[in-house]
């Protein structure tokens, strides 16, 4: 089943000017509305069960037109972890950035030994279709191809076969990233933060994870085809199934002493053979093709859950961030 959360054109708050979110089940002949006031969240944490009763009673009332609404990212997540699972991306993209090479090294041994993710900002979800602003200062746009993986109930410490009765449904997931911003922090030994903040894109719905089940593989791993355009050209194309680890895996690294909760969006990583241009940049020594401008719209299709497409604008001009002030002698603190 998909699940979907939108707004119809009539659906703007009078006080506040703020759309009214809806959620709905996507059929062919469009999305059927859920009842008022159930947030895909609340869905979420009801349970796979009670989420596929509730659409099914959906599925027989009226539909809205896609071309209708606007599509919005399919929940509102606490949290949004992002993994680096793709050896392939790894090993292209480390030159572009300046990690691994600077150590004369392609993959470091660390990447196999557990998975890694970063925490990202939920707050930054924007829609299949909505515009992209160019991040403040960003002179080196880029699209990352993921797939991400919704949790359907809280767990802690799960192993690989519990996580994966924990799992909800998927989504695609862009992680857009200011690569020149990236390579200044992660210089620092820290990060990405304010490289990988301005949009994560999600949608453009929730499948649930049943929909998928045909698509496993003998290893335990999800066979989709992704692809990725810019402008209408296919720049990338791979497989979910080339992962390091599956989405269990994922999970239960993620819960390992901690928790994770329903509702929790765990991005794959980018995939490799071009799921973003800082891997092609990484691999053939050259900035081609270009970083992402204002007009260009990025496309990202994955097999079994749908496409997102999001056009780059023009974004904030603000002033550059200030420097810090540096110390000529230490400073300490008299006493007495």
């Amino acid at each position: 089943m998909r699940f979907a959360t939108f707004t119809e054109p009539s659906g703007i708050a009078a006080a506040t000017g703020i759309p009214l979110a809806r959620a709905g089940v996507v059929s062919d002949a469009g999305i059927h509305p859920l009842p008022a006031g159930l947030a895909m969240l609340d869905l979420v944490r009801g349970g796979l069960p009670t989420a596929l009763a509730v659409g099914a009673r959906a599925l027989s009332e009226p539909s809205v037109a896609l071309s209708e609404v606007r599509l919005l990212p399919p929940l509102a997540p606490p949290t949004v972890r992002d993994f680096v699972a793709f050896e392939e991306h790894v090993e292209g993209v480390a030159a572009s950035v300046g990690s691994a090479a600077d150590e004369g090294t392609v993959v470091v041994p660390e990447w196999y030994q557990a998975p890694t993710f970063y925490f990202t900002n939920p707050y930054a979800l924007v829609g299949a279709y909505d515009d992209v602003p160019v991040p403040p200062g960003c002179e080196m746009l880029d699209f990352e191809l993921e797939v991400a993986v919704v949790i359907g109930r809280d767990g802690a410490s799960l192993s690989p076969d519990e996580a994966r009765e924990h799992i909800f449904g998927y989504t695609v997931l862009n992680d857009w990233s200011a690569r020149d911003l990236q390579r200044r922090e992660m210089k620092v030994q820290l990060g990405p933060a304010k490289g990988k903040d301005s949009a994560t894109t999600l949608g453009p719905w929730l499948v649930t994870a049943d929909e998928l089940e045909p698509y496993r593989d003998t290893d335990g791993f999800l066979a989709l085809d992704l692809r990725a355009f810019v402008n209408g050209e296919l720049v990338g194309q791979d497989l979910l199934s080339n992962m390091g680890w599956p989405f269990e895996e994922l999970i239960s690294y993620a819960s390992r002493g901690t928790e994770v909760r329903a509702g929790d969006v765990l991005g794959s990583g980018t995939c490799g053979n071009g799921g973003c241009l800082a891997e092609l940049w990484g691999r053939s020594g050259r900035i081609d093709p270009p970083p992402l401008r204002p007009g260009d719209v990025v496309e990202l299709t994955v097999e079994g859950i749908g496409t997102v497409r999001n056009r780059v604008v023009a974004g904030l001009a603000l002033p550059p961030v200030r420097e810090a002030r540096t110390r000529s002698v230490p400073r300490v603190r008299k006493r007495g």
